[in-house]
């Protein structure tokens, strides 16, 4: 019998962990977020865009079914990118994107939760990800300026046009969450979350109760908490894997809602972010990350 390869063995084990979105949407638990395949201050194009394309067609050579943007990352560009990336889709890729942010300058992010700014970015977003429908829909950011219930229920009226499969939201809170629930099925949310920021921890608490994915952004915090020493350092040693190999299985082994989406621009780093899949924590290797605080 043929050794499996290092790709077939990553492939396998992303094919195991799978959540369903909406309950019939089915994604490995672990993703690709895409918001780094942009110029700098999230602006413009990828300084490489081959290379750019060179990660995108890479994250789904290894099995990764869930890719993250948004209209904001660019502005426009990211969608641009991806829908470049596949003339076709691969069968079971799910994009997920977002609308509610704008982008006066590089940098800067300015929320538009108003039902016509959302009605005209999902009409681009379909259009720049060659779709007729998005997978995923998300509230980039609710917009204090806008109710609530207006920016959630213009995404409830895009679901029942067609025009959106699911709907998520990003950056709220528990009584968003079930302010959101009361008008339209809510399938994911996506907030900050990682080892040393869980701020968000009982709106993850509220997904898990739900059966809601928590779709954690920023998941490998700062570099902070892997310095050489630390304790993500010491048990990365342990078991032969890299801090952020171990960071990321924290979150796996966290909550079997939890998909993390790591982002980056090189296929090295992806290819090692994915490996966190075959990464084993032990219930004290647990143990002694959950216990890690916040740095000062």
């Amino acid at each position: 019998m043929t050794p499996e390869t290092p790709d077939e063995k990553l492939r396998k084990a992303l094919a195991r962990m799978t959540f369903r979105l909406g309950g019939n949407l089915p994604v490995p638990r672990l993703g690709y977020g895409a918001m780094r395949l942009t110029g700098k201050g999230v602006w413009g194009d990828p300084e490489d865009r081959e290379a750019a394309l060179g990660v995108l067609h890479r994250a789904v050579d290894l099995g990764v079914r869930l890719i993250d943007t948004a209209d904001a990352y660019g502005p426009h560009t990211n969608e641009y990118l991806i829908g470049d990336a596949f003339p076709r889709y691969p069968d079971g890729l799910v994009i997920a994107t977002k609308g509610g942010l704008t982008r006066p300058g590089p940098g800067k992010w300015v929320p538009d939760g108003s039902p016509r700014h959302l009605h005209e970015a999902i009409e681009g977003s379909l259009e720049r990800l060659h779709v007729d429908q998005i997978d995923l829909y998300q509230l980039h950011s609710p917009d204090e300026d806008v109710p609530f219930e207006d920016s959630v229920g213009a995404l409830a009226e895009m679901r029942d046009d067609g025009l959106v499969r699911h709907v998520g939201l990003s950056n709220v809170t528990v009584e968003q969450l079930d302010e959101a629930l009361d008008i339209v099925p809510i399938v994911s949310v996506q907030n900050e979350y990682n080892l040393g920021e869980r701020d968000s921890e009982d709106v993850l608490e509220a997904c898990e109760a739900r059966g809601i994915a928590f779709i954690p952004w920023f998941p490998l915090g700062s570099g902070e908490l892997t310095r050489p020493g630390s304790p993500v350092a010491k048990v990365a040693s342990r078991l032969g894997a890299t801090p952020s190999q171990v960071a990321l299985a924290w979150l796996l082994k966290r909550s079997p809602v939890m998909l993390p989406i790591p982002g980056t621009s090189k296929v090295q780093h992806l290819e090692e972010n994915l490996g966190a899949v075959l990464v084993e924590l032990s219930d004290e290797d647990f143990e002694t990350l959950d216990g890690i605080a916040a740095p000062a």
